[in-house]
């Protein structure tokens, strides 16, 4: 199977109903986006949060689904959606007849947190919330083309619960032959290791690399799109004000 995005098809995303303005726009008043893990007390749209907008200059969304070849009729499943960014936009680029699986925990179940997900699932149409007993157990009803991570891989390490091999055996095994697990994350000084995850919330790239291929994977390849020189790769990873991390992002083959 090959994954490709065409240049036709991103520029179709951009002048597409929910990436054109006024979608790029912040929500409609009367209309906002309830904060990550809040109750769902107010109406959720499948427009954009001005938050999410604000974020797409240094997160390159078109660029990497791009890179990763995400494309009409693709199912996807998403490990660590949060307050849905990269959701809504793997939902319109995967269309009608695509397919997004947003994956989740027993625990966030019982912990009341996803609430704001099931809700924007029950807008968006192609979306549906799986939920796993933990992030080591989950499966789609049906294989995947791709499963998707950002910002989350070196989270994953972190907790009493944390299974790498068991995550990267159920990425692999709910995957179509020649699917890809696509990885990107705030880049740890080279060497740190795995201290990186919980000390300064980065991932070490060359652990993730050799974490992803002991799971049967091949590095299929890598992108320079998220890459920040100015980032010394030491301090805790943040998005607060004009910094912005250097990060990796690695596009696994099976």
């Amino acid at each position: 199977m090959k994954l490709a995005a065409t240049p036709a098809f991103c520029a179709a995303l951009l002048t597409s109903a929910v990436f054109a303005a006024p979608a790029f726009a912040a929500m409609a008043p009367g209309m906002p986006m309830p904060a990550a893990g809040a109750p769902a007390a107010a109406p959720i749209t499948a427009e954009r949060p001005a938050a999410d907008v604000v974020r797409d200059d240094h997160r390159k969304p078109l660029e990497v689904m791009a890179f990763v070849g995400v494309k009409p009729g693709m199912k996807v499943a998403e490990l660590g959606s949060g307050g849905g960014y990269y959701t809504r936009m793997l939902s319109k680029a995967v269309g009608p007849t695509g397919k997004v699986y947003a994956i989740a925990t027993q625990a966030q179940e019982t912990a009341g947190r996803l609430a704001n997900l099931r809700a924007l699932a029950g807008v968006l149409g192609n979306v549906e919330v799986v939920v796993a007993p933990d992030l080591a157990s989950w499966k789609t009803p049906a294989p995947v083309d791709v499963v998707w991570t950002t910002e989350n891989y070196h989270d994953f390490h972190n907790g009493p619960t944390a299974n790498i091999p068991g995550l990267n055996k159920a990425a692999y095994d709910n995957l179509k032959p020649g699917g890809v697990f696509y990885v990107e994350d705030h880049s740890a000084a080279p060497g740190a290791g795995l201290a990186a995850t919980a000390a300064v919330h980065r991932m070490d790239e060359a652990v993730a690399k050799t974490e992803l291929t002991a799971a049967g994977f091949k590095l299929d390849g890598e992108t320079n799109l998220l890459r920040n020189p100015a980032d010394n790769r030491a301090g805790s990873n943040s998005e607060a004000g004009s910094f912005v991390t250097d990060r990796f992002g690695l596009r696994m083959k099976k």
